[in-house]
């Protein structure tokens, strides 16, 4: 990831230090180490952010290996401030020192930490951290999302990702400091919801001066007290009134629109901490039948996303690589991505934020039903919403797939109930933006009704889902894998209908080196036959009023999935324009505009 990029672009400081780059590393599957004192055989030098099983981190060894050890050495004398250690995501437990004392430890691989380091540096300029890294590649009780439990990957699973895969970083911050923003748009009353969580020495008489603009635009210029550590207040904005006037300041794909903020802390009548942040004025709700977006009807063109790169898997190439993604959904006629069992990079949001591009964010799955398995689905996820929570993009949260890790709904109370908490959970830390309890089929908690269906043939997903056909009939009817719809005890209450998955069209133009055998759902052999596919299944879709949205399978190949609309490397297999048009239904020799 390129240095340059800051790691959190919702909360930036001008001090900070990225320790990404050339690390030590080893494998210690037998866990002979037991602290950095141990004298420690490094056997690789490894390119942090990139995970060992990666290409782009210069090990490149996907065997099975439950532990392994990082250090680093950098440079860095405090001037009395405080100076916090950031990691972006380090799969799956990790145990952080710094100079021989150790400073934290998380468990979670998709969710961000941290660790006040400022006592463990001395007086001395230079500093080493080690880090010990705890992944059972065969452990199916912890989120893992798509990372395959076999020697080598299959069906729908991939590559192993062990250890640090997003940014590490330093931070010089005051002694008393702004520790978390949460920004929450209000529509209906035009206003911006402010929250400021101070953290360090908190002194008495602080308080925080918020400044909000749209361009050169000065929207808002409030002082607030803060009180026990924070500061919560809703932020007025004149509403211009007419919709013409209204639209220029609200967040869509079409107009993202977002405010710059400014973020002073005070004591008394001294400057002590600042920020750079920025938030938006959008709403998402359900209406009915419809997914409502700025209190419209909105039809939800989304793409799934796996979000891996050949060389480097979960880990992005760069913050122009993140960009060039979404630049790419967007030209191919997509107005989201449904990120799929993988909590992305804060450098994605903030793209998706700034180009305009709707986010669903779900859950990494776990593959069996235990206590310990769902203790830490609802620690992560509670981590992960809370990190993710101010990002205009992101419309839906998405706690289960396809069943996955409570496999025995139709019969068993325990799995349902774990749904149920779930979806209550999230819905309890975020009331602003619909949930869906179980993505594809045997659905109870929900706000939104997906349903997968890979069915090949487009005449036959045309009569599946035509007008003719009433919900009644469509909840009544298996679907594919013998599942039903909705479980007993919770009917179509009149959600919309969104098919979240379909498609998986496999045309293997450009195979990925190494992969023997190539997979998917359907099969094209050309490229206009891949096309005519294409084209006719979403006119299908598109023009089945039935469905308040669609997510396609998929935006791109990954590994043995031949199944996307660009190889694995991002190139187009069709023209971005055919595409395009084939994503929105425009009908031959009409207008459009797209690009990248």
């Amino acid at each position: 990831m390129a240095d340059t990029a800051y790691p959190r672009p919702q909360l930036v400081r001008e001090h900070w230090q990225s320790l990404n780059g050339q690390w030590k590393f080893t494998f210690d599957s037998e866990k002979k180490y037991t602290h950095p004192s141990n004298p420690i055989q490094w056997t690789h030098d490894i390119t942090v952010p990139f995970p060992p099983e990666s290409q782009a981190s210069g090990v490149g060894d996907r065997g099975f290996h439950r532990a392994c050890w990082y250090q680093n050495e950098f440079d860095i004398v405090p001037q009395g401030e405080r100076v916090l250690l950031h990691f972006g995501a380090v799969d799956y437990r990790a145990v952080v020192w710094v100079n021989g004392h150790r400073v934290t430890e998380h468990e979670g691989g998709h969710s961000s930490f941290y660790a006040d380091i400022t006592n463990a540096l001395g007086e001395q300029s230079r500093h080493t951290v080690t880090v010990f890294v705890e992944d059972d590649p065969l452990d199916l009780a912890k989120p893992r999302g798509k990372q395959d439990w076999q020697l080598e990957p299959h069906s729908i699973w991939y590559p192993r990702t062990t250890g640090i895969w997003q940014a590490v970083w330093l931070e010089r911050v005051p002694r008393t400091y702004i520790q978390r923003l949460r920004w929450t748009p209000h529509f209906e009353g035009f206003e911006i919801g402010c929250e400021a969580f101070i953290a360090g020495d908190l002194e008495d008489d602080l308080s925080v001066e918020v400044k909000i603009r749209h361009g050169q635009k000065m929207l808002a210029d409030d002082h607030y007290k803060v009180i026990g550590g924070e500061a919560h207040r809703k932020i007025a904005l004149s509403d211009p009134g007419i919709d013409d006037s209204r639209n220029e300041l609200l967040w869509s794909p079409e107009h993202p629109t977002l405010l710059d903020v400014d973020v002073t802390l005070w004591h008394e009548d001294q400057v002590i901490d600042k920020i750079k942040s920025y938030t938006a004025l959008r709403s998402v709700n359900i209406n009915r039948d419809r997914f409502m977006l700025n209190g419209r009807p909105y039809h939800l063109k989304l793409v799934l996303d796996q979000g891996y790169w050949p060389d480097t898997l979960l880990s992005a190439p760069s913050d122009a690589a993140l960009r060039k993604d979404v630049e790419l959904a967007k030209a191919m006629g997509f107005n989201g991505v449904r990120k799929h069992q993988k909590i992305e990079d804060p450098r994605y949001l903030y793209w998706a934020d700034r180009l305009g591009l709707l986010v669903w964010e779900e859950m990494p799955s776990s593959y069996r039903f235990t206590p310990q398995a769902i203790n830490r689905m609802v620690r992560e996820w509670s981590e992960v919403i809370e990190r993710d929570y101010s990002h205009p993009c992101i419309i839906v949260w998405v706690a289960f797939n396809e069943s996955w890790g409570v496999p025995n709904l139709t019969s068993t109370q325990a799995h349902r109930n774990a749904v149920e908490a779930l979806y209550h959970l999230t819905r309890t830390f975020d009331s602003t933006r619909p949930v869906i309890g179980n993505d594809g089929w045997e659905a109870s908690a929900t706000d939104l009704l997906g349903i997968h269906d890979y069915d090949g043939d487009p005449e036959r997903i045309a009569a599946r889902y035509s007008s003719k056909v009433t919900t009644q009939e469509l909840f009544d009817r298996r679907r594919p894998g013998g599942r039903i719809l909705t479980l007993d005890g919770y009917p179509h209450r009149g959600q919309p209908i969104i098919l979240t998955e379909f498609g998986g069209i496999t045309y293997a133009k450009q195979p990925e080196p190494g992969v023997k055998n190539v997979w998917g759902y359907s099969l094209a052999d050309s490229d206009q036959e891949f096309l005519s596919i294409y084209r006719r299944l979403l006119e299908v879709i598109n023009e089945a009023p039935m469905f308040s949205g669609f997510c396609y399978t998929q935006f791109a190949d990954t590994f043995q999935e031949a199944n996307g609309l660009l190889t694995a490397d991002r190139s187009p297999k069709l023209p971005l324009s055919d595409i395009y048009a084939a994503t929105r239904n425009v009908k031959p020799n009409a207008k459009m505009q797209y690009g990248i």
